[in-house]
């Protein structure tokens, strides 16, 4: 299985790839979709950069000064791609007005959708390919790329309808006005991508499927012990930590209660990947009764 390190690297050589491809389109057409989807494609290259720095980061090990690891410095690659998503939208924006001002006619434009063609066949196949990835590694920079990915490969679609629909009509104004859908869709996915990973920087909980299975691992794990109460979860990038109290009987041995404990978290590491556990060893007279896990 490929690293997410190898998967950056590799998305910024598609990146060049596919921006050297929708380049040579809108050269030979002089569409502004065409531009707007390389405009789009130079973001792509830009983002990939930013992810494989972020990723590099979060690879590296807990230290003194980061005692939690680095996990988060994906979200805010992630974020950062959404911003720079939106500053191509703008851009794109930009380029559709001056279309409108003044349309123009397409040349070449059965090579031109031909070349752009080749590109989004390859941008939809790595695509797949990061998002797919991404989420088997809990990568939220890789999932973001593919996702912008995706983006770029419904846009290069309805560019190619659209330019084609002005062959057949002669309504060279739809260019322009393509190029301005494009930019309100991309402006949607970039929006979407920086709420996304700020829930991770805002240390969100885990799914309530995966909620869900943690508590059932604890109830069944925790023979020996009275109560679990206050759980706690939240992810940072692959990592996910989770934290509850656990009540034991009063006449539980330390030696009793760090078996209990050692018990739990081998079954929750083994079910939850990339689990961090944090067990809160309390008294009998601690219990609640009313707390998140009552055990039998």
């Amino acid at each position: 299985m490929m690293t997410t390190i190898k998967l950056a690297i590799g998305s910024i050589f598609i990146g060049f790839i596919v921006l050297g491809l929708k380049s040579l389109a809108y050269w030979m057409t002089g569409s502004v979709a065409l531009l707007s989807d390389a405009l789009e494609s130079t973001v792509n290259v830009a983002t990939a950069f930013a992810a494989l720095i972020a990723i590099r980061i979060a690879a590296k090990p807990a230290d003194a000064n980061h005692p939690y690891g680095h996990h988060k410095a994906e979200f805010f690659s992630a974020v950062l791609e959404g911003v720079m998503i939106i500053v191509a939208a703008l851009l794109i924006l930009r380029e559709a007005y001056s279309g409108f001002l003044d349309p123009v006619v397409v040349n070449a434009p059965t090579e031109g959708l031909l070349v752009n063609l080749g590109a989004t066949l390859i941008n939809g196949f790595w695509a797949w390919i990061l998002v797919s990835r991404g989420r088997r590694q809990k990568s939220p920079a890789l999932v973001a790329d593919g996702k912008h990915l995706f983006t770029d490969v419904v846009s290069s679609v309805g560019v190619a309808a659209g330019i084609l629909l002005a062959i057949v009509t002669g309504w060279w104004i739809l260019d322009p006005a393509l190029a301005a859908l494009v930019a309100v869709h991309i402006l949607w996915s970039g929006s979407k991508i920086i709420k996304d990973s700020l829930s991770g920087l805002m240390d969100e909980a885990v799914p309530d499927t995966t909620l869900n299975s943690i508590r059932a691992i604890i109830a069944s794990e925790a023979d020996g012990a009275m109560e679990a109460h206050d759980l706690r979860t939240r992810h940072a990038g692959p990592a996910i930590f989770i934290d509850f109290h656990l009540v034991m009987p009063s006449e539980t041995t330390v030696f009793e209660a760090h078996e209990i404990c050692d018990r739990i978290e081998n079954a929750l590491e083994n079910a939850v990947q990339g689990a961090r556990i944090t067990i809160h060893v309390e008294p009998e007279h601690k219990s609640k009764q009313s707390g998140i896990i009552v055990l039998d």
